[in-house]
């Protein structure tokens, strides 16, 4: 009896999990079909296009952390999300420390 809740259990969050991952991938098809349909037309002037394929790239960012990586602020994601976020600050920090060093050191050799 215990196993049987156990797996209907599993299977609603299999299902929620399905669920998510569906919504996330016709998200991202769509997110990515209309900074392509920008490019391909030239509907938009080079500025508006360039906007266009950022904006829609950093949604696209979110949208894959949300629905595929789960990350959230609820009690069971906080964790995951928090972990994610210090980790994406101190690759930002190495790498944008690093471009300011050498840029600095190509500067002064000059």
């Amino acid at each position: 009896m215990m196993s049987h809740a156990h797996s209907s259990h599993t299977e609603g969050d299999f299902a929620a999990s399905v669920k998510s991952y569906i919504v996330g991938f016709v998200l991202s098809v769509i997110l990515t079909a209309i900074p392509f349909w920008s490019v391909m037309t030239h509907h938009f002037n080079h500025a508006t296009t360039l906007w266009i394929v950022v904006v829609m790239a950093i949604v696209q960012i979110v949208v894959h952390l949300k629905y595929f990586l789960h990350l959230d602020f609820s009690k069971k994601g906080k964790l995951n999300t928090f972990s994610f976020l210090f980790t994406a600050l101190i690759i930002v920090m190495v790498v944008g420390l690093s471009v300011w060093i050498i840029t600095a050191a190509n500067e002064l050799m000059m």
